[in-house]
């Protein structure tokens, strides 16, 4: 088994905490937020799409939430307008619109909505349908957004850091970056500062500390945090005494959580009995899982099982097919697999 040293952009999207609301009397609530927000209160139309989009206390309408956070938004409250562009990016109650989405992050992110400018700073960083890519502008608004107090936004610039996209490479900034996402409760945050203390990137090397963090990422969330934490407990190392059946958990709760490096790596355990009674179809749906999910390792394992006829029929075609997957997915032995059968037929 391959170490994995994933390195975590979370695109979650913002979000906003909507107020905890006692329903005593549903309708009557209901229709206290509609006259608060008919009166102009953008905050309690906020507040109403978000039942809407939720279906709390009345009946799930996003087409109706669309509209209440489309009146916020013109009303003045920037909030509105980062909850009416994250409607626009996914097509949820009106037609997928990401120029559309742009503008109205931008609004938001010019309003002193942190999340926003985090969004937006998402989209420059993918060169996503409506705006172009620029690693500069994603640097700037992920920037804003931490100094915003945008968790997120701090994980992300840390990330652009290590990478040295849109700014100068510089390891010890995207420690302090991580430090300040995970600090703020920002999972994906814990988790990138793990791998740094695990190479020894910016800061001293310390397995123990980056199973702490890794931990720290799994238990707030962040699948990927759990993968790691699993994978060193299944190699065992200075960080942590090997532990097999710890290290199924974790990556069960991995692969779960939507790691496919997770099912990989349980994959790999079922594959060779360890932690868990050997079973080679279990093993193959993992190997599924995790290639469906993109992860290259899954793949390749998936076309061995093929070409060994292991968990499944034997069949050169579909070890082909896997194998070019995770080549495609950048992973070399995969390519090589690959080329080996071609030539063997």
């Amino acid at each position: 088994m391959n170490r994995r040293n994933l390195l975590l952009i979370i695109t979650l999207l913002a979000t906003f905490v909507l107020p905890t609301i006692a329903w005593a009397d549903e309708s009557a609530e209901v229709k206290a937020f509609r006259t608060e927000c008919d009166r102009g209160n953008a905050e309690k139309c906020v507040t109403l799409g978000g039942m809407y989009k939720k279906g709390t206390g009345v009946e799930q309408d996003n087409a109706q939430a669309v509209e209440l956070y489309r009146k916020a938004c013109d009303g003045g409250y920037a909030v509105g307008c980062a909850y009416l562009g994250l409607m626009y990016k996914n097509g949820t109650g009106v037609k997928q619109d990401f120029a559309q989405a742009v503008e109205l992050y931008r609004k938001a992110c010019d309003g002193g909505v942190a999340g926003g400018c985090y969004n937006l700073g998402n989209m420059y960083n993918r060169g996503d349908t409506g705006v172009k890519q620029d690693f500069a502008q994603a640097v700037e608004l992920f920037r804003k957004a931490c100094d915003g107090g945008f968790a997120g936004g701090c994980s992300n610039l840390g990330l652009m850091y290590k990478n040295g996209t849109g700014v100068k490479q510089d390891f010890a900034q995207a420690v302090e970056l991580y430090r300040k996402a995970c600090d703020g409760g920002f999972a994906g945050g814990c988790h990138n500062l793990g791998n740094m203390y695990l190479d020894g990137r910016g800061v001293k090397q310390d397995q123990a500390q980056a199973a702490n963090l890794f931990r720290k990422a799994c238990d707030g969330g962040a699948a990927v945090g759990c993968a790691n934490l699993g994978f060193m407990y299944y190699q065992g190392s200075t960080g942590v005494k090997q532990d097999l059946a710890q290290a199924v958990e974790l990556s069960r709760k991995a692969c779960d959580g939507g790691s496919a490096a997770g099912c990989t790596n349980l994959g790999e355990m079922y594959e060779k009995g360890r932690g868990v009674k050997q079973d080679n179809a279990q093993a193959v749906a993992l190997f599924r899982k995790a290639c469906d999910g993109g992860e290259a390792e899954g793949c390749f394992n998936l076309g061995k099982m093929y070409e060994k006829g292991n968990g499944v029929s034997q069949s050169n075609v579909d070890a082909v097919n896997f194998y070019g997957k995770s080549c495609d997915l950048k992973f070399q032995k995969g390519c090589e697999a690959s080329e080996r059968i071609k030539k063997s037929q």
